[in-house]
This record gives structure tokens, C-alpha cells and sequence, in this order.
């Protein structure tokens, strides 16, 4: 004859795994990117300058370089929803409104995601202290995104 007890033990180490469980696979599921929504990240020689989900941080960035960047890459991977664009362009555009340079990209793969710009054409591009904007456009995204606004800075390092 069993015994009410004898029945305690089993159910709440029952539990106590379930609820182990629950929670390591909430933990584990809480440093995934975001789905759902776009994001991007802009590199400096492949260290992580700007990264931004649009769906909860539509505040425009302000990347400052400097004239020692001159010789340095801008590497830009933009994500649509988890999907990479096709017909990819980054462009500056100065203060107006106006593109100043375009550099087309070819359709992304999983392997091939990432747009490089020298820095030394952006540079060149400034006039004074203007303002310009780095702004992405893709086929599906054809009114574009602005990713920065880029300024002069006045030390000797790239900074956000």
C-alpha cells in the first residue's frame, strides 16, 4: 500500500525540473537578436562603432571621424527583418538633402552581408563642420534609412 507522501517527493523534484527548464530556456532565449524588426551595425576596421534596432531606438546616430580614419573602412550590415536587401546603396548626403556619393552593392547572402566604404571618400566629401548623412537604400526599402549623422571630430579616434 502506497502512502500519500511517497507520491510529494517524486512531484515536486517533477516540478522543480519543469520550472529549471522554464527558466534556462527563457535566460538562453533572452540574448538572441531581436526578430522582427530592421537593425545595423556599422564597423570602424571591424570594431563596433553603431549598432541600432530600429523598431525600439529611431534616434539618428552621430558617428565623428577624424583625419587619422583617413586610410580606415566603414563596414555596414543591415538586417531587414532578418533578411538581407537587394539592390543595396549606402549614400552621403550633405545638409540639403542632396547625395554627394552612392556605391552600389551587390544582393547579400549570408556570406556576403557586409558593405565596406573607405573612409578617406567620406572624408573628402566634407566641406568645414558639415553634417553629412550615411543613409542606406535597398529594393525594399527604396525611401532609405538614415544610419548616421557623420562629423569632424576633434581627437584622434572615431568615436560615437
Amino acid at each position: 500500500m502506497k502512502t500519500k507522501n511517497a507520491k510529494h517527493p517524486w512531484n515536486r523534484q517533477s516540478l522543480g525540473i519543469v520550472v529549471g527548464i522554464i527558466t534556462l530556456s527563457m535566460a538562453l532565449f533572452s540574448f538572441s537578436k531581436v526578430k522582427g524588426g530592421d537593425y545595423f551595425e556599422i564597423y570602424l576596421n571591424n570594431k563596433l562603432v553603431v549598432q541600432q534596432v530600429l523598431r525600439s531606438d529611431k534616434n539618428v546616430k552621430q558617428l565623428s571621424l577624424q583625419q587619422s580614419n583617413y586610410k580606415d573602412q566603414l563596414k555596414v550590415v543591415y538586417s531587414e527583418c532578418g533578411r538581407i536587401g537587394q539592390e543595396r546603396k549606402i549614400t552621403i548626403k550633405d545638409g540639403q538633402n542632396r547625395v554627394l556619393k552612392q556605391w552600389n552593392f551587390v544582393n547579400g547572402t549570408k556570406s556576403a552581408k557586409e558593405m565596406i566604404v573607405n573612409v578617406k571618400d567620406i572624408l573628402d566629401l566634407k566641406k568645414g563642420n558639415a553634417v553629412l548623412q550615411l543613409v542606406y537604400y535597398s529594393r525594399e526599402l527604396p525611401k532609405g534609412q538614415i544610419l548616421a549623422s557623420i562629423t569632424k571630430a576633434n581627437n584622434s579616434h572615431a568615436k560615437l
